[in-house]
């Protein structure tokens, strides 16, 4: 690794989960291959990531990559609205890559938004606590199911990944779609703001029209026999 901004590397695994009708190719799945690449995974994930772990056991930290926007919105439990067979592989590989939980039946699995994920200072390397305790859902996995682990076996990548720099262009790009935005909603807005002027100004000038008109009618000379005359 090295020390500027934009040379560290960690080790990441990828995984391909389930295909399912929001991720017809099947969502991106990661996580670290040590407790120090997990405290990076920590540190460098991304609003729309929402991270996994045995529960009260030591494990991996999995991650679930959702679509871009998707932590946007009112709704505060969008991170519980991934398909459950997408779950379920999360679920299934984070208890394959448990030391004590793969050999257990009936473990509980906690997931998160990986922003609900916090470290104190009194936190060992790869330990987290929760911003938030009411965010932090829980999963029960009876047992392991060997044709799961092996499916995400097969989409398995040990790839070096620049995880801080990933971020930070993302931030970039997603900073720049927002000005975009802002931009095209503030040419809408002047826009609306200068057809109003123009119809309050067509309005001023009708109803000027129609007060000289009335003004010239009413100025209109009338003969002896009280009728107007166009002579």
């Amino acid at each position: 690794r090295g020390s500027a901004l934009g040379t560290w590397r960690e080790m990441v695994f990828y995984f391909t989960s389930i295909p399912c009708e929001a991720a017809p190719e099947g969502y991106v799945l990661y996580m670290g291959k040590d407790k120090f690449e997990n405290d990076d995974l920590i540190k460098h994930a991304w609003p729309e990531d929402v991270w996994f772990h045995v529960d009260k056991e030591s494990s991996a930290h999995v991650y679930i990559r959702l679509p871009r926007g998707s932590a946007l919105g009112d709704d505060k439990e969008w991170y519980k609205r991934i398909d459950p067979l997408v779950i379920e592989d999360c679920c299934q590989l984070v208890k394959a890559n448990s030391i004590k939980g793969n050999k257990l039946d009936n473990v509980q699995i906690v997931f998160t938004p990986a922003s609900n994920l916090k470290k104190s200072q009194g936190n060992a390397v790869g330990q987290v606590g929760f911003h938030k305790e009411g965010m932090v859902f829980k999963e029960r996995v009876q047992t392991r199911k060997n044709e799961i682990v092996n499916r995400l076996d097969k989409t398995k990548k040990w790839e070096e990944t620049n995880l801080e720099a990933e971020l930070l262009q993302r931030n970039k790009e997603e900073g720049a779609k927002a000005r975009k935005i802002g931009a095209e909603a503030e040419k809408e807005r002047l826009q609306q703001e200068k057809t109003w002027k123009e119809d309050k100004n067509a309005r001023s000038y009708d109803r000027l029209n129609d007060e000289a008109q009335m003004t010239t009618s009413g100025d209109l000379e009338l003969d002896s026999d009280g009728e107007v005359d166009f002579m």
